[in-house]
């Protein structure tokens, strides 16, 4: 049977049509005022979207073959510890690893004794910068033809830090020596925008400011040698509750990278390590976290992120434990493997709202890059506390929302459990830490919207 004109007879309905029909059904009560509503990014959102939204507006598509691999984190305190982690974690599905690496004397011969080096992908996280540790953890990933991102962001420890890693000269001319050590498949410099959303910032601060930080790196590498006209970069970023959104957010981060690059004259693939954000995670009624973290991570596959790397629904308060761990991995396979999202990031294509969300939150972020830029850049904003203040203000917009109950978050600020009793169960400090030292700017300080809830909850057990 032949189905392709079986809708012929029905007209098509345009989106003022459609309009007029809802205005009729609200019987006098004002359309923009009851089902128009504003996001933190200033986009207002209808309550449907038509194929008129897309004219005249590009969009920007996945190669048809894009997947996404399911990560795990790993601290290396210990090298065979880690290393006996990871051959297990492989057995059990996990295609990437992204392994804390947090002093210079690690032994990488041990961390990867017995890995198939080529047959998985490496994210790194390395809490120091110095040449020759370095030069030992590249030398075997070249030889074995392993894929891996180092994830060097000077910026980025900075701007979470407060300081270098030693100071601006050195840092930068460290950066400079180690980025011809990269290839095709191993990418040396990362670009953190998970800082700037578990700290409060709104979707098109977070892309504007992700793209004005990756730009500090194209400004100061590519103009040296035209040996960087070449220059992977990872970025790394961190999915929040707003479902569409979040899917908006990561399809536009890939476009502004592919347009920034280009007027470098680069050519550079933009790989996304996505996490879920801590922000919005809660101490009291934890298990809402798995139901938090299986939304976010959708949102990540369904944007196109290159790998997913879940959070524990207990690491806010718990180290690391193989239940809490084997949790996150198994809603990351369940949506894989049971749920068929191999290669669901193709699913949200041609989507009338998500591409006109992605279309606006790559047009603000673009305007306020441009604002950065002619003010002076992203280290000079950062110097002056631009970013820090903007940021704040974002940050407490939102926590005035969370305050008043217009963000829900179920057993927190909707629906507590006056039983539950958590003060006996924290292995980790959940807030927050004061600590006063001497930094050259303003840290950018990662918050939970719950803390202050949480904290007085806490003091009346």
């Amino acid at each position: 049977m032949n189905n392709t004109n079986l809708f012929q007879e029905f007209p098509e309905v345009s989106a003022k049509q459609w309009k007029q029909k809802i205005q009729m059904d609200l019987k006098g009560a004002d359309y923009n005022e009851t089902l128009v509503w504003e996001s933190l990014e200033g986009i207002n959102v209808k309550p449907f979207y038509h194929q008129e939204d897309l004219k005249n507006i590009p969009t920007y598509s996945l190669p048809k073959d894009h997947d996404w691999s399911v990560g795990q984190s790993i601290y290396v305190g210990d090298e065979k510890k880690a290393n006996a982690k990871a051959l297990e974690v492989m057995k059990k599905g996990v295609e990437s690893l992204f392994f804390t690496i947090p002093n210079e004397e690690t032994d990488f011969e041990a961390l990867f004794s017995g890995i198939n080096l080529e047959g998985l992908e490496f994210y790194f996280d390395l809490e120091f910068l110095a040449m020759e540790p370095i030069k030992r953890l590249v030398s075997p990933l070249k030889d074995k033809k392993a894929k891996a991102h180092l994830n060097i962001d000077i910026i980025g420890h900075l701007a979470k830090d407060g300081n270098w890693y030693h100071n601006r000269e050195k840092d930068h001319e460290l950066l400079t020596e180690l980025v011809p050590l990269g290839t095709s498949d191993i990418s040396i410099i990362g670009v953190d925008l998970s800082l700037y959303q578990n700290s409060g910032a709104n979707m098109v601060q977070q892309l504007a400011y992700g793209l004005a930080h990756a730009n500090e790196y194209l400004n100061h590498l590519v103009p040296s040698s035209e040996a960087q006209k070449s220059l992977p970069i990872n970025f790394k970023m961190a999915v929040g509750s707003n479902y569409f959104f979040e899917i908006a957010k990561i399809k536009a981060l890939r476009w502004l990278w592919k347009s920034l690059a280009s007027e470098y004259g680069v050519k550079s693939k933009c790989n996304i390590l996505a996490v879920p954000s801590k922000r919005n995670k809660t101490l009291y009624d934890y298990n809402v976290n798995m139901l938090r973290t299986t939304s976010e991570c959708m949102s990540a596959v369904l944007g196109g992120a290159d790998t997913v790397c879940n959070l524990a629904y207990d690491a806010i308060y718990h180290k690391d434990n193989e239940f809490g761990e084997r949790i996150a991995r198994n809603q990351l396979l369940l949506l894989k493997e049971e749920a068929y999202f191999t290669e669901a990031s193709q699913m949200a294509e041609g989507s009338y709202y998500i591409e006109s969300l992605t279309h606006q939150l790559a047009e603000k972020a673009l305007s306020l890059f441009k604002q950065l830029e002619q003010a002076g850049g992203f280290l000079d904003a950062l110097k002056k506390s631009t970013i820090q203040q903007k940021i704040k203000g974002s940050a407490e917009k939102e926590q005035q929302l969370f305050d008043e109950g217009k963000i829900v978050s179920l057993g927190t600020n909707k629906y507590q459990n006056p039983q539950d009793r958590m003060k006996d169960d924290l292995e980790l400090y959940p807030f927050v830490k004061q600590k006063a030292r001497k930094t050259i700017i303003e840290p950018i300080i990662e918050k939970r919207l719950a803390e202050a809830s949480e904290q007085k909850r806490l003091n009346d057990e």
